[in-house]
């Protein structure tokens, strides 16, 4: 009797979900049968959404109930506190499954290489989401004493970070987040947040309801200047062809030509100035210097070597997310993914055999939530084709149990998907007092025995 193909996941973020989902529905799934497994180095599982969205944005936390549904299935189970490569290497997992997909995703700052980058002051904005989203692995204090703040991007990240830098803390307060994070942001002093984005209203890259979001604060006047409101033949085109960002072009278009309210926080959103310097005394940020771009007909911009200073005492860089490398796989440091065909890994060549990638690892953190489907897709319908075809190497010891034992004798504390429903239940009595729907647990000791680790 054929035994059920094992398939081991790593990473319990939407890409490696949806991977296990793709593997679910598949034929395989009925005739051999497949098990299951995915790692997490978190305690708990679904990634990015647990610690990457803003805890003012519920409606996109919605997605871990989609999520829910497929870790629920038998035939998947969970690993949670589970590092790769430290409590499990590449030949360690070869020899229990017949596959591994990694789905790791992104967590580091993209670097951006102006001077004065090193200041004190001078934040990376993905240590800031780790922060105000109770990331376990990051300091449960942030200094926010600047009354003035520069953000610079033009994506959704940049804006959950000026949103956030924004609000008050009492406007946060009945979301999941922790406590060190609510009493750290009522010590926020920032009057105004100054976003930044070397291009013009049509090459931003909000998504039109985030953007709108903003507008929705009683505390927050959102202010856009006139003058950035420019489009030249290439950014027409874009705005024919695209829908989003012609909605996002028109939001700004409104926000330009109203008078300015008397909401006490302004956030003011700055077109067609790219960032030159983070300018600083004795070791801090006092300012950002920007140099006043152009359209070339393209859609793309050029300096016009007007340059200005901006009065801030902090700079958040929001330019992107970096994956942190692999130890045992290939790795394009330029891109910071593993080199792939068709989510096969690939090395010198040729495919690293049984190996997969999926999601941001694969190629880049870009896109939406929603958009890693198809990069699941195709990376499990590959895996599956190989399996049918072979090419897959075979495990030592692919039973179940085999792995459980291994990391239990290794004494690695893991979770599991019950031990999750145990740690939602302790963060959800956490929030009943207060009438929240739950306040999320920080430390990772708390989370592991919450959990029954």
């Amino acid at each position: 009797m054929p035994r059920h193909l094992r398939v081991a996941i790593v990473g319990a973020g939407p890409a490696g979900i949806y991977a296990a989902d793709a593997l679910l529905k598949s034929e395989a799934a009925v005739d051999p049968g497949v098990s299951i497994d995915i790692f997490e180095r978190m305690p708990a599982p679904f990634g990015l959404i647990r610690y990457g969205v803003a805890p003012d944005h519920p409606r996109i936390k919605g997605i871990i109930t989609a999520l829910h549904q497929v870790l629920d299935k038998p035939q998947v189970r969970l690993f949670g506190n589970v590092d790769y490569p430290n409590d499990i290497s590449l030949d360690e997992l070869r020899s229990f499954y017949d596959a591994v997909i990694f789905s790791t995703g992104a967590t580091a700052d993209r670097a951006l290489t102006i001077p004065g980058v090193d200041l004190d002051g001078s934040y990376g904005a993905a240590d800031f989401v780790s922060w105000y989203d109770g990331h376990p692995d990051v300091p449960r204090t942030w200094p926010l004493e600047a009354e003035k703040v520069a953000v610079l991007g033009v994506g959704n990240v940049a804006l959950d970070v000026a949103r956030i830098l924004a609000k008050t803390a009492e406007e946060l307060l009945p979301t999941e987040i922790p406590a060190n994070v609510h009493d750290g942001l009522k010590a926020n002093k920032a009057l105004e947040v100054h976003v930044f984005g070397r291009r013009g209203p049509a090459q931003a890259k909000f998504s039109p309801m985030e953007l709108r979001e903003l507008d929705h604060s009683p505390n927050i006047e959102v202010i856009v200047n006139p003058e950035d409101i420019d489009y030249d033949e290439g950014s027409i085109t874009t705005r024919r062809s695209n829908k989003q960002a012609d909605m996002v072009a028109k939001t700004l278009e409104n926000w330009a030509i109203r008078d300015i309210g008397e909401r006490p926080h302004k956030l003011f959103l700055h077109f067609f100035e790219s960032p030159t310097e983070i300018l600083g005394e004795d070791g801090k940020v006092v300012g950002l210097r920007t140099e006043r771009t152009e359209l070339d007909g393209t859609g793309n911009v050029k300096g016009t070597g007007t340059f200005t200073d901006w009065d801030v005492q902090s700079v958040y860089r929001a330019v992107g997310y970096l994956s942190d490398e692999l130890p045992k796989l290939p790795w394009d440091v330029d891109s910071g993914t593993v080199p792939d065909e068709g989510g096969r890994v690939i090395e010198a060549g040729a495919h690293l055999a049984s190996t997969y990638v999926t999601g941001w690892i694969r190629r880049g953190p870009i896109g939406l939530i929603g958009h890693t489907k198809g990069d699941a897709n195709e990376t499990v319908a590959n895996l599956l084709a190989d399996h049918a075809d072979g090419r897959l190497l075979t495990p030592a010891t692919p039973e179940p149990e085999a792995v459980e034992t291994f990391l239990t004798e290794k004494e690695v504390r893991f979770t599991t998907w019950e031990g999750w429903y145990k740690l939602d239940a302790a963060e959800k009595a956490l929030g009943e007092p207060q009438g929240r729907e739950r306040v999320k647990l920080v430390e990772r000791e708390d989370m592991l025995k919450a959990s029954g680790a």
